[in-house]
């Protein structure tokens, strides 16, 4: 139905080889051939690129809609292609015989002057070439307590048909003795965003609850040299399935000769710093509803398992299975969580 260039054929089962021999061939492109960000041709959905000639910035065509109760207008949110809709939203303005004059909203030039719409997108490389993260740490009515930010770069080259792509990064952290467990609970609740109402949205995050605070469920994540990164993980969305892996270093964990410390230490790597206990049966669960959550199940290594009785016996692999169903109207089902395990397989140490 959203095919708007040509009636497909129908393939039956006596001409699937004619159609094989003729389309039928391996879909991976080589990583200097693949254009992570635009396609030849524009798809539903896609941001429809603007160029302003002056400035020589690549930008989107922007479509204000509004935000939150007040329905102030945002002017970020971008036009996709294909998708018709109209929007509307309300603007203040403190004085309005000066904003007449200088606010671009209402100088309708604003709204064509000075760039042109690309036919289709871009074919340039398009470089990640810096990320920028702040780390802000938090504590409540004692304020900001640290800053810190970290960067990402790589070379770039110094043609003029190459397109530059920045992204920035904030994460807050919330520092635990500064505030009581309740108001902890209640700060790390409103910063997180659902995840569904009711229900779960694919791609969204799983929420999960530790000692009375909300979290994203993640999972490890590697640094370019293929390193476990220290800080970054990557969040586990609902219904994607996800496998990551990276390498630890054992050096420094081995300079212990107690098999437990070792195993802390690992589990923490594959985990986290913050053990998951619950999980959120939908995506708009509250903390203080404990029938909205449900306990995750551990099936931690056995020794026997790997028959060995005398040996460090360690975590090296871990898998979050989620179980979940559809519930509610048939018009309308709602993505619901029955329950989830973490499962550990383990190896001797060495």
């Amino acid at each position: 139905k959203l095919n708007y260039f040509q009636q497909p054929q129908d393939i039956k089962e006596s001409d699937f080889l004619k159609f094989l021999q003729k389309y039928g061939r391996y879909s991976f492109l080589a990583p200097s051939q693949v254009q992570p960000s635009f396609s030849a041709f524009y798809r539903a959905g896609d941001p429809i690129l603007i160029y302003f000639d002056s400035s020589s910035v690549l930008s989107t065509l922007r479509q204000p809609v509004k935000m939150g109760a007040s329905g102030l207008c945002v002017d970020g949110n971008p036009a996709g292609f294909l998708d018709s809709k109209s929007t509307s939203c309300t603007r203040i303005f403190a004085n309005l015989s000066k904003s007449c004059v200088t606010d671009p909203a209402l100088d309708a030039a604003s709204y064509y002057r000075d760039f042109t719409v690309l036919k289709v997108p871009v074919k340039d490389t398009i470089v990640q070439s810096m990320k920028v993260i702040y780390e802000i740490e938090f504590g409540g009515t004692h304020g900001i307590q640290s800053v810190s930010v970290r960067f990402k770069v790589s070379n770039i080259s110094g043609n003029s048909g190459s397109s530059l792509q920045q992204h920035f990064t904030l994460h807050f952290w919330v520092s635990a003795p500064f505030l009581p467990r309740l108001l902890l609970s209640l700060t790390l609740s409103h910063m997180l965003p659902r995840s569904g109402n009711p229900g779960y949205i694919t791609g969204a995050p799983l929420l999960i609850a530790n000692s009375g605070a909300m979290q994203h469920m993640s999972i490890l994540r590697s640094e370019g040299d293929g390193s476990c990164s220290q800080f970054l993980r990557h969040t586990v969305q609902f219904g994607r399935n996800t496998r990551t892996g990276c390498k630890l270093s054992l050096s420094p964990i081995l300079e212990e000769s107690d098999c437990s410390y070792i195993q802390q230490k690992l589990n923490k790597a594959l985990q986290g710093m913050n053990r998951a206990e619950d999980l959120a049966i939908t995506g708009s669960a509250h903390l203080t509803q404990a029938e909205e959550w449900t306990a995750i199940l551990i099936q931690n290594c056995s020794v026997q398992a790997v028959n060995c009785t005398s040996c460090c016996v360690v975590p090296v692999t871990l898998e979050i299975q989620i179980l979940w169903t559809k519930v509610g109207l048939l018009s309308n089902p709602q993505a619901q969580i029955l329950g989830a395990r973490y499962f550990y397989q383990c190896r001797p140490l060495k």
